[in-house]
């Protein structure tokens, strides 16, 4: 009889990540599944991560594949946003916004999302914050790509750890204290704020994956604020040139009313926090 030949599976850090954030919504699903079925989707959807997880890091990968192993994380957590709606039963659980808005007011004086662009209108400002509200998308996906395309390993799987593991920070967040935010707790903003267009490009994005209670902390910032930092790590020279398009956005997501400026500071704290926990990791 001939022994059946063990197929080692060596788990990298975010595998770990991404495996303890899928235990926990798990969980969540089966507490509410009784009253949101459609939470069967998300614990066959949780599933399948967990087999992916097992896939991707089993020995003998081609290149192509091995490349894909390395930034599948990154995939994987943009469909995981999606989810959130799922387990708030697209907008049918509680959310904590009127806590924020007294935090807001308690810290800033006021509604600053709110209020900002009415005390300082400026259709200028609205476009070119709008586009670096945009530029999130760029910011996040330019360490990890810069990286990859030099074949630099180590920088890759630091910049993908932090980006994974300050999105994972948010979301469970977003399950356990949903906030709103302002885009769905207060009225648009005036017609001439948003006829530009990057303002229009931004809403119909917003139509189409927003996800409902997923405002505090700002997994925009957070995510944004951990890229540049990690990618600054590995190259200091594409860190300084994310450094102004992390700031901008971070602004725009207060004066586009998207977020409330405590959510964009709690997700600053948390970019920082989680790039410093990746720094020290590597050092153990």
């Amino acid at each position: 009889m001939v022994p059946r030949r063990r197929v080692a599976v060596t788990i990298r850090p975010v595998d770990f990540v991404l495996l303890a954030y899928v235990a926990v919504t798990s969980g969540v699903a089966v507490n509410r599944l009784a009253s949101n079925p459609g939470c069967a989707w998300l614990l066959l959807a949780n599933l399948l991560v967990v087999l992916l997880v097992v896939l991707v890091n089993r020995p003998g990968l081609d290149r192509i594949d091995a490349a894909l192993a390395e930034l599948y994380p990154l995939i994987i957590m943009a469909g995981l946003y999606g989810a959130l709606d799922v387990l708030s039963a697209h907008g049918g659980v509680s959310t904590h916004d009127a806590a924020v808005q007294r935090w807001e007011a308690a810290v800033f004086g006021g509604q600053v999302s709110r209020e900002w662009w009415q005390r300082s209108p400026s259709r200028f400002w609205s476009t070119v914050l709008h586009s670096a509200y945009l530029s999130y998308y760029l910011i996040v996906l330019a360490g990890p790509i810069w990286f990859f395309a030099r074949g630099r390993l180590p920088e890759l799987r630091r910049a993908v750890l932090g980006i994974v593991t300050a999105y994972a920070s948010c979301y469970l967040v977003f399950v356990f204290f949903p906030v709103a935010g302002p885009y769905y707790a207060f009225p648009r903003p005036a017609a001439w704020f948003l006829d530009n267009g990057p303002a229009r490009l931004v809403y119909r994005l917003l139509r189409g994956g927003s996800s409902f209670g997923a405002a505090f902390p700002s997994s925009h910032v957070a995510a944004a604020v951990v890229a540049a930092l990690t990618t600054a790590m590995g190259s200091r020279r594409l860190g300084v040139v994310l450094a102004l398009p992390t700031l901008l956005m971070t602004v725009s997501v207060v004066y586009c009313q998207m977020h409330y400026a405590v959510d964009a500071v709690a997700g600053l704290g948390v970019g920082v926090m989680v790039a410093a926990g990746v720094m020290l990791f590597e050092r153990e």
